[in-house]
């Protein structure tokens, strides 16, 4: 193999984070002050949340579908969590006569409402083999009416939750030392979905899966079992997400997590993964958000106009996706 070989080739595998290093020079030498410590802080906390949305729907991109449920959960989530952890003092409590809950009771409580509502669209998916897009499209739309109907609950009335108790806020605003919690949680989970997915033989298997549905089954695999935990854990991270939003906000409304579904398969397809299926790295996805963050922290930070914004978001998506499909073609 050539020189000019090895480095198209090395340019086609690391595409992505050639992408990444030359928004940030690119932007740096419009502003160099973008180049600092504090921004690229920014930049994780903002990221962290969409890092753990991104890994639960890459689950899904894994097996060929995709997961259109995942914003609506975070809402569920966000609004949930945080009507349980309102200050006792503060005048528009969501329930005013509930005694003050242990931090960790109603975080069990929230992800396990994520985990329900993945379970069901694992089951809805392995059970009646009913594909990934529709399953999700009608839990979508379900989690967003019971969200809907929580948040209009007297005394609450569809008003934004708010006043939240300090030792909840901290999740989402505090620092262990310089670092603040929502990237370590972020970097924790990451940790674990990378292990997941590499060392274990459920990872494996959803690769195979993925790949070749009826060579998995062949081999032994039991398909639906795995398409039920992987929307369960799916769901589980989402529900993680929008407690680490309505915390690191300072509240919530039923309308927390409209569209993230779509900046999470955007990132993941963006980072790699392939939306035929098989094909994708926690890596992958790490970069893909960063990339959007980037454009939506960066171009603001340089006072790009915001629809400028969408537009090159738009093209470096349509481009990821047409690249996928060109190497599927050719495997082909």
């Amino acid at each position: 193999m050539g020189v000019n070989e090895k480095i198209k080739e090395y340019l086609t595998q690391y595409t992505i984070y050639v992408v990444l290093i030359v928004l940030i020079i690119g932007i740096a030498i419009k502003a160099p002050s973008f180049l600092s410590l504090r921004v690229f802080r920014d930049i994780l906390v903002q990221s962290s949340t969409r890092i753990i949305i991104a890994l639960g729907a890459a689950l899904v991109i894994l097996i060929g579908g995709a997961d259109l449920s995942a914003g609506r959960l975070v809402g569920l989530a966000a609004v949930v969590s945080a009507s349980l952890l309102q200050s006792p003092d503060y005048a528009r409590r969501f329930f005013p006569d509930m005694p003050q809950l242990p931090l960790i009771v109603p975080i069990i409580i929230t992800v396990f409402i994520g985990f329900l509502f993945g379970l069901l669209n694992g089951f809805v998916v392995a059970r009646f083999k009913v594909p990934p897009f529709i399953a999700t499209l009608g839990t979508m739309v379900i989690a967003y009416g019971a969200n809907s109907i929580y948040f209009n609950l007297p005394p609450n009335n569809s008003q934004p939750i708010a006043g939240l108790r300090k030792d909840f806020s901290r999740l989402g605003t505090g620092s262990l030392g310089v670092i603040p919690y929502v990237i370590i949680i972020a970097v924790v989970i990451t940790v674990f979905m990378w292990i997941l997915l590499n060392k274990t033989s459920f990872g494996k298997n959803l690769y195979a899966i993925g790949g070749n549905r009826e060579a998995a089954v062949v081999s032994g695999v039991n398909v639906e079992r795995h398409i039920l935990w992987l929307f369960a854990i799916a769901g589980t991270l989402y529900a993680i997400a929008g407690i680490l939003e309505a915390a690191r906000t300072g509240g919530a409304t039923n309308n927390y997590g409209n569209m993230y579904e779509l900046d999470a398969i955007a990132a993941c397809v963006v980072g790699g993964w392939s939306v035929s299926g098989g094909v994708g790295t926690v890596p992958g996805v790490i970069a893909g958000v960063l990339i959007f963050s980037v454009i939506n922290y960066g171009l603001t930070f340089i006072g790009i106009d915001p629809y400028w914004q969408l537009i090159i978001k738009g093209i470096i998506i349509v481009a990821a996706v047409a690249v996928d499909i060109q190497k599927y073609v050719a495997k082909k």
